[in-house]
């Protein structure tokens, strides 16, 4: 899933077997100049890495452990400080990949060089992070910024099992599970437009909950979710109807 960095909304989902690569969902993405994109090391994909930067579309992502490259340049090397978050190394590096064909194989008997920056972080935790960037404009702090809003997807995904039947799926075929997903995926969308829309502060869960219990009942549903008050005052009602419906918001 590809996901907007502001408004916390799949803007890309591809569903695909257990067994196919993380690395080949880069292909699909359809990415505009000086788009700036987020993501873990299990997408590492050189080809993919350099097709970006001839298209000046920036990417900050986690080095592999076992990542082979040669050191260009040393722009700044920092001791460590206990505790404090803080730039440990930043240099230019050079990888080595095997460009691909029209298939998709890599051309073993060809070599090409990608010049990219590796920022050595350190968090206040004393945790340390290598990262990978084609933008030499930016910061090495603002790098690692930008990999903290990774976590953004995981919150997101946390949300959807939390609030919607994802956490097990009702079949096993392959038409029920992607229907389940998707609708989880849209419902999902629809309560998080209803949040922006009514202005409210309540949380997610708390909006899904009261949707989902008054899914069937005949309420405004944005006065609901912006009512601060215990008692739902029926404004329009038809006769003989009571006029005031009390809930419990608690």
């Amino acid at each position: 899933m590809l996901i907007d960095a502001v408004q916390s909304v799949g803007r890309f989902v591809k569903i695909t077997a257990a067994k196919v690569h993380d690395k080949n969902f880069l292909k699909e993405l359809e990415l505009i100049s000086h788009s700036m994109v987020v993501f873990d090391r299990a997408y590492n994909y050189y080809m993919q890495f350099a097709l970006w930067t001839e298209k000046q579309i920036f990417f900050v992502t986690r080095m592999k452990k076992n990542a082979v490259y040669t050191v260009i340049e040393t722009i700044q090397e920092n001791e460590k400080i206990k505790g404090k978050a803080m730039v440990i190394k930043e240099e230019i590096i050079e990888l080595e990949y095997h460009p691909e064909n029209d298939k998709g194989k890599k051309i073993t008997n060809q070599t090409k060089r990608l010049r990219l920056r590796k920022v050595s972080y350190q968090d206040d935790k004393n945790r340390c992070y290598e990262f990978l960037c084609n933008n030499f404009e930016i910061t090495a702090e603002e790098i690692a910024f930008l990999y903290k809003k990774r976590w953004g997807i995981e919150l997101l995904f946390k949300k959807m099992k939390q609030n919607f039947q994802l956490h097990f799926f009702y079949g096993e075929n392959v038409n029920a599970i992607y229907t389940q997903v998707w609708c989880t995926l849209i419902a999902q969308l629809l309560m998080t437009v209803i949040q922006k829309m009514a202005m409210t502060k309540k949380a997610f869960s708390v909006v899904a909950s009261l949707v989902r219990i008054h899914l069937i009942s005949l309420l405004d549903v944005f006065e609901l979710l912006s009512s601060t008050k215990r008692n739902y005052l029926v404004k329009d009602h038809p006769p003989n109807r009571v006029t005031q419906l009390k809930f419990a918001l608690s």
